[in-house]
């Protein structure tokens, strides 16, 4: 049932034109009204203006973009080549989108928060990126949201992110299981068979999909896993450092660590040489995500490249309606190893 502007008036027990005046901002209203009207609009769930799809589409020139930590390669990337194909013409009468990236520091609730203030914008677009959060009554709460948002006439995009099939929402998975399977088979088969495994926050479905592939490929070959080779911490260079020193207090002879990604990766390695281990050589390193300095560090770092620019250019063209969506709504987006020189066979 569609929630008016009378509904809200109704609730916060003032008249319709304070509604209005309230959500437009054009005529000054006391505090401790304002705020029983924003207060009966959240509890409403009321969108300005109506839900109507042709209305919401016609008239909103707003894109937004949410990202977990704006500071990180991996989401300024992505956040900036989505935002490159959302610029220019093509807005209400021509004119530009506005694009509105919201950090949401990994908060669940400011996920939904920043969702609900881009639902009463009526926003022409959203894009997510990056994983989710894998807590049952969240991802509830995120696929009512994202359902009101394509009911809206909002184009829903997650980018990185896993499917929501039954939201509407339309996806470009990145194959994380795939490249984690990936990325330890080589280290397998360089001989490797003591592999420590640096796992991102546990709550998050990247890190459930990278480990669960690190795991499918040690039981593929054979290597039974010792519960004390897996350390689980932040996607940053400090925790990559903390869970290295953790992991060789418990096991010294590990000869091969796997991190979360690269920045994990950069800390494992500041580690391993302050414990005196020398990397290649006494220790191989890998990452996942191929961020632009993993290159250029000594020695370069071997990992799996995952095309972010490409798949948030992909996102960002899909949102504004440039390309078609992938058959089904969803695509799987796959990595590609880097073999590099942090990586060779174990000292005999």
């Amino acid at each position: 049932m569609t929630v008016t502007l009378a509904d809200v008036a109704a609730r916060a027990q003032v008249s319709p034109a304070t509604v209005s005046r309230v959500l437009n901002g054009n005529y000054p209203v006391a505090a401790s009204t304002r705020e029983r009207v924003l207060k009966a609009v959240d509890e409403l769930d009321y969108v300005l203006n109506g839900p109507a799809s042709s209305l919401a589409a016609a008239t909103s020139d707003l894109v937004g973009i949410l990202v977990n930590d704006i500071a990180d390669p991996f989401f300024g990337i992505m956040a900036s080549a989505i935002q490159s194909e959302i610029g220019g013409p093509g807005g209400r009468a021509g004119g530009e989108r506005l694009a509105v990236v919201c950090n949401t520091g990994g908060s669940p609730e400011r996920e939904l928060t920043y969702l609900t203030l881009l639902q009463r914008q009526r926003a022409a677009a959203v894009v997510l990126t990056g994983g989710a959060i894998e807590d049952a009554r969240h991802k509830a709460a995120m696929d009512a949201k994202l359902r009101k948002l394509a009911d809206a006439g909002t184009r829903v995009v997650l980018c990185g992110r896993p499917p929501a099939p039954e939201t509407g929402a339309i996806a470009l998975a990145f194959d994380n299981r795939g490249g984690g399977q990936e990325l330890t088979e080589h280290l397998i088969g360089l001989g490797h068979r003591r592999l420590g495994y640096i796992a991102g926050p546990e709550e998050r479905t990247t890190t459930r999909h990278r480990l669960e592939g690190h795991r499918a490929a040690l039981a593929a070959h054979g290597v039974e896993e010792d519960p004390r080779w897996t350390v689980h911490g932040r996607y940053d260079r400090r925790s990559g450092y903390e869970a290295t020193v953790e992991l060789l207090r418990r096991d010294p002879s590990l000869t091969a660590v796997v991190a979360a990604n690269d920045s994990v990766a950069l800390g494992a390695c500041a580690a391993l040489r302050e414990s005196g281990l020398r990397i290649p050589d006494d220790v191989s390193v890998a990452g996942f995500d191929d961020l632009p300095f993993s290159i250029d560090v000594v020695p370069s770092l071997t990992t799996v490249r995952l095309p972010l620019a490409e798949a948030g250019a992909r996102a960002g063209r899909i949102a504004m309606g440039r390309e078609d969506a992938p058959p089904g709504g969803i695509a799987s987006v796959r990595g590609e190893l880097m073999v590099r020189g942090s990586t060779t066979g174990p000292r005999a």
